[in-house]
């Protein structure tokens, strides 16, 4: 695509969401504990609301609707266990066609099926995680598990000890409505173990809520989530990487932040290889977000730079960018019924390999609170093909 046609197209984008009118004042195990509709924190689901973002922000707890009763009593102040054990499941399902590929239509059912489960474990401590049974017809098991400490010395200071995604404080893929992923957040250049999905690590965050400004460093490992070595290590080297994201509201629907992550890693440039050499990588980006619930627009921008991300003895640097903008249509807000996304995705890599440019076109109907319908089409402009998809995805 001209860059020229795709600045125009991104502002076009962005004045529209910006012209929309103001806007008006997790899962079912969730809904069945509280008794309250997947509404209250879903448009639709997985796509939290701001009161379903404060809800995860809080441990998944909502403090005025905790009672006594829901706990068991075994007569010991300290102990808060769940008199029920909160669980739910989703179950994705799609069919694809997709042109100019020798195989081109496939029945993906499930695409992915998971057990999920979150809830309190003490006063202002909760938990998540979930299990994936089957992801592209594979065992992939845990992705998401972290215990969440709450409002930490009575401040608005939470720990996040576990595995989670390091874009998470960005735009959470796991949220999105469409088919196809946020591509940037996905990508490991040449031999580089690392990108900015699952790790296991250390997330803080604080907000300032006087100037409504955002902050949050994490500790991962940067290498993912592989199994542990025989050293009963899951780290694979001796470094650790930090990642630092400062966030802050301009205006009601405006808020914009800027992403900082540096990391080390030792690796090999074949599974034959055996001299390491080091990569040193970072990746830092501008994003924003600016919706009224009737227009949401999110943006992300991304540069990488790796030194020696294929591990050889005279390794050159290699750059990277992408982006991701994202428009959500809710005719009638949170009450909608059908929604309409358009997601365009893009990297320019100076390694061969990696260059990836698509836009996509999707319609969501909500059949029921806890299942929708999509229809969803995709061109990709780098391989010159284009994609059309129909899923079911429902949360029970």
């Amino acid at each position: 695509m001209n860059r020229k046609h795709l600045s125009l197209t991104l502002l076009l984008v962005v004045l529209v969401a910006a012209t929309a009118p103001p806007r008006a004042e997790a899962i079912p195990a969730f809904a069945r504990q509280y008794k309250i509709s997947c509404t209250t924190c879903h448009a639709p689901f997985p796509r939290l609301k701001p009161y379903g973002e404060e809800f995860a922000g809080n441990g998944f707890v909502i403090p005025e609707q905790e009672n006594e009763r829901d706990f068991i009593s075994a007569g010991d102040d300290l102990l808060k266990l769940n008199r029920t054990f909160p669980v739910a499941a989703r179950f994705d399902a799609y069919a694809l066609y997709e042109d100019q590929h020798d195989i081109n239509n496939d029945l993906q059912a499930p695409w992915g099926l998971k057990l999920l489960s979150g809830g309190t474990l003490a006063r202002n401590v909760g938990y998540y995680f979930y299990f994936y049974m089957s992801e592209r017809g594979e065992v992939a098991g845990v992705e998401d598990a972290y215990i969440h400490f709450n409002n930490v010395g009575g401040v608005p200071f939470d720990i996040m000890v576990g595995q989670f995604q390091t874009s998470d404080p960005l735009m959470k893929r796991e949220l999105r409505l469409t088919y196809e992923d946020y591509e940037i957040y996905k990508v490991r250049i040449g031999n580089s173990q690392n990108n900015l999905a699952y790790d296991r690590g250390v997330m803080l965050t604080f907000d300032i809520e006087k100037t409504g400004t955002g902050l949050v460093g994490m500790l991962v490992n940067g290498n993912g989530k592989p199994e542990a070595g025989d050293n009963r290590k899951f780290d694979n080297d001796k470094y650790k990487n930090f990642g630092f994201r400062v966030s802050q509201d301009v205006l009601e629907p405006f808020r914009i932040g800027y992403f900082y992550y540096y990391g080390e890693e030792k690796g090999f440039a074949s599974e034959t290889a055996t001299t390491a050499y080091k990569n040193r990588l970072q990746h830092h980006g501008p994003d924003f977000t600016l919706g009224n619930g009737m227009f949401d627009l999110n943006f992300q921008y991304l540069f990488r730079r790796d030194t020696n991300p294929v591990f050889v003895v005279d390794g050159a640097r290699v750059e990277t960018e992408g982006m991701i903008a994202e428009l959500v249509f809710a005719p009638r807000r949170d009450s909608s019924r059908l929604y309409f996304t358009v997601l365009y995705n893009q990297i320019d890599s100076e390694l061969d390999g990696h260059d990836y440019e698509t836009v996509t076109i999707s319609g969501t109907h909500v059949l029921a609170r806890n299942l929708r319908g999509n229809l969803e089409f995709t061109r990709d402009l780098e391989g010159e093909f284009s994609r059309i998809g129909v899923g079911l995805v429902s949360a029970f």
